[in-house]
């Protein structure tokens, strides 16, 4: 009687354990089905093009249709350090794109961070959001058009405004170095403002809400819940928010054409333009993939780095 009890109950635990890893193997099954399409699309359009590109870093391939490409081993890695031309170019290509990095560093927090506490504390939903975000919808290209024409010097709206005011004796020049390290960060931060305050409000959100009821009845001030509560437990959305911005940062691209980084305004040429003038201007394809490649690397050991510290603080 004992052991036809355990062996039914044996048989109930044998078909629990079936019927649960039945259905875990159904929910893997629809998580790849559903993240299977955009998937795809990493693979064909960001793993195998990188693959493909790998041999062509050891060539001097001028172009996609050269007919005479030959190996020339570590040549296009060394070049960096060997070859004024290249260093004319890239050093201060880095230097344009460092500055832009920091700028624009500085605008995810005056911009995401202030509109996310404004959320968090006001109230603002639906309606507030979504207005936020609208101009991340619009194209890079079109928003640096939009900037071309609010700072041109003779009928640009914002500088005959600045003017106005008496903010301003001159016009500011877009093309020149000043204006486009000016310009360029807060252009960019602006159409970041939403997807950066998403980020910055989701920590917001994270925090238990006794604990900011407790710092209230303990008599913390604003700043006092700033800085002991909310930001110590918002540290990995900071994390993130600085990892997103290393990676748009150095990707930029559509802004700059508009500002004319192809032609008129070489204080634009930020390192993606170089990467893209290298390959489809002046016939040094290898090169510029070399040096995308020398630049790639350690930004990927940043990222993993800073994507592993996000795990140790995360609450």
């Amino acid at each position: 009687m004992t052991s036809s009890r355990v062996a039914s109950k044996e048989l109930v635990h044998h078909k629990s354990a079936r019927r649960r890893s039945t259905l875990k193997s159904r929910r893997i099954l629809r998580d790849w089905l559903f993240i299977l399409p955009q998937f795809s699309l990493y693979v064909l359009l960001t793993i195998v093009p990188f693959i493909v590109a790998i041999p062509i870093l050891f060539t001097d391939m001028a172009s996609f249709t050269d007919p005479t490409v030959a190996p020339v081993g570590l040549r296009n890695f060394t070049a960096l350090f060997t070859d004024p031309s290249v260093q004319a170019d890239y050093l201060p290509a880095l230097r344009r794109t460092l500055v832009f990095v920091v700028l624009n560093y500085t605008t995810v927090y005056i911009f995401g961070l202030t509109l996310a506490l404004l959320m968090f504390e006001v109230g603002f939903r639906g309606g507030f959001f979504t207005i936020i975000y609208l101009p991340l919808m619009v194209s890079g290209l079109a928003v640096g058009y939009m900037a071309v024409m609010l700072f041109s010097r003779e009928t640009g709206t914002a500088n005959l405004l600045l003017r106005q005011l008496g903010v301003i004796q001159t016009p500011i020049d877009i093309y020149s170095a000043e204006g486009t390290a000016f310009i360029l960060p807060l252009l960019v931060g602006w159409r970041y403002a939403g997807y950066n305050m998403a980020i910055f409000l989701s920590g917001l959100l994270s925090i238990p809400s006794e604990t900011i009821e407790a710092s209230i009845v303990d008599g913390a001030n604003y700043w006092q819940r700033l800085w002991k509560i909310y930001f110590p437990q918002m540290l990995p959305s900071f994390i993130l928010a600085t990892t997103m911005c290393l990676i748009g940062s150095f990707a930029v691209f559509d802004e700059l054409v508009a500002m004319g980084a192809l032609y008129v305004n070489p204080e634009a040429k930020l390192l993606s333009i170089l990467f893209f003038t290298y390959g489809f201007q002046v016939n040094r394809l290898a090169m510029g993939m070399t040096l995308a490649v020398i630049t790639f690397v350690p930004l990927v050991v940043l990222g993993v780095f800073l994507q592993r510290l996000q795990k140790r603080l995360q609450y």
